[in-house]
């Protein structure tokens, strides 16, 4: 269900007016007059292949990974254990849980837009409106309100007199930047105890004389078994998703 709402919202995108009541034609045979055949794709299916691939930049923008991904990365350089986890793992992990968070914005869209509209009960147009409403309603929610009037005054185009007329061309950049925001503060408070311990290892290192030792060796394996004592992964997760309540 998560796949059909992702590919459905990449559709979006899509000229609405390249759709039809009985669907897409993929691929098209023109015969010649001298019998031979020639082969030509849809502009609607080429136009759908190119703007999936909007599919990575649509999950960073319109969803909880950019925050989650960013807070991840900075717990790893607290930590000071450089690849470890590996950026892959970092992202992968990122990825499952805004899948985790944002399983009720899917759930909304599959069941109010792309349902309907596979079973011919709406027309495209209303499934576009109604799958574009579960995603306002989330970035609103994280989105500051001094974010928005920035973009506002920038643009000097729209006056936002209303949540509901805030078009997506400014809700998104406002979204990303408190994501960016949020994710920065999240990610100070991280901090903040793992530095503690830098600063108490490196006290201690120079007052026994020892400054040639970089104080980073003798303190990873501290921030480590701190991290692991207080459960910290579990921590961070439940932190995370509760975030985005």
């Amino acid at each position: 269900m998560w796949l059909k709402t992702l590919i459905f919202i990449a559709t979006l995108l899509m000229p609405i007016s390249g759709y039809s009541e009985t669907g897409l034609t993929a691929l098209t045979v023109t015969t010649e007059a001298d019998g031979a055949q020639s082969y030509s794709l849809s502009i609607q299916v080429m136009a759908l292949m190119t703007f999936l691939t909007l599919l990575p930049a649509a999950l960073m923008m319109l969803t909880s990974f950019t925050r989650i991904i960013i807070v991840l990365a900075i717990l790893r350089q607290a930590l000071g254990t450089a690849q470890t986890p590996t950026t892959q793992t970092l992202i992968g992990l990122a990825l499952f849980l805004t899948v985790f968070i944002m399983a009720p914005v899917f759930e909304r869209v599959y069941d109010e837009a792309l349902q309907p509209y596979m079973e011919e009960e709406i027309s495209m147009q209303e499934a576009v409106k109604n799958a574009s409403l579960p995603f306002r309603t989330f970035m609103l929610s994280q989105t500051r309100e001094s974010d928005i009037n920035l973009f506002s005054d920038i643009s000097g185009q729209y006056d936002v007199t209303s949540y509901e007329d805030i078009p997506f061309t400014l809700l998104v950049p406002a979204f990303v930047t408190s994501e960016l925001k949020t994710g920065f503060q999240i990610g100070f408070l991280l901090f903040i105890p793992f530095l503690v311990i830098d600063l108490v290892v490196a006290s201690v290192l120079m007052a026994m004389g020892m400054m040639m030792l970089s104080p980073l060796i003798i303190s990873l394996p501290f921030k480590i078994m701190l991290f692991v004592l207080v459960d910290g992964w579990a921590l961070i997760m439940g932190t995370l998703a509760a975030s985005f309540i």
